[in-house]
């Protein structure tokens, strides 16, 4: 498992569980904020959007952390080895967003582009609260489309992700029963 994806909605752990993931494997993490925002939170156009994010994955070793579904999951689903969904309770992602707005405003992390710091931002509280119900669908038929063939390891607790990183072991896959454990029945 050498080119993950992790998905989730704000505030699910994505970011967290990508720096884990490439400290366990020795794998650089691309996060997708940093190559859309622009600073001052302006979004990048499209098409240099998508070259940067062809140039991160060039190589044959990454976690990308975040989907950005409609702009770019088509270019990292389809060298993708591994899709990890992390699916949290709403009220949970909402209280994390909440948290890191109140107490992160001035930290520096790594997942956020220079110049756009951590706010409060209600459009991004409603993203996270309709993520099932607007955002993973379109995640799911872009998957299906784009990543049929790519192993979904679904994580929904502490434990679910904790779990995950033990069984991990840097130059050796998983073993298929972790990913079996987590699929959808």
């Amino acid at each position: 498992m050498r080119r993950i994806i992790v998905v989730g909605s704000q505030g699910s752990g994505k970011t967290s569980l990508s720096r884990n993931l490439g400290r366990k494997l020795g794998l650089p993490v691309v996060h997708l904020d940093v190559l859309y925002w622009q600073p001052g939170w302006k979004a990048s156009d499209t098409a240099s959007f998508r070259v940067r994010v062809a140039d991160a994955i060039a190589g044959d070793e990454w976690i990308v952390d975040g989907s950005f579904s409609g702009l770019a999951f088509d270019l990292t689903l389809a060298r993708a080895e591994t899709l990890v969904v992390i699916d949290r309770p709403r009220w949970l992602c909402q209280w994390r967003i909440l948290l890191r707005s109140a107490f992160d405003r001035d930290t520096t992390r790594p997942d956020l582009p220079e110049g756009c710091p951590e706010q409060f931002d209600w459009k991004l509280m409603r993203e996270a609260w309709r993520y099932d119900t607007e955002r993973m669908p379109v995640i799911e038929a872009e998957r299906i489309q784009y990543g049929a063939h790519v192993p979904v390891v679904r994580l929904r607790s502490d434990r679910d992700i904790a779990d995950f990183l033990r069984a991990l072991t840097p130059g050796r896959d998983p073993s298929l029963q972790v990913v079996a454990q987590r699929r959808d029945p």
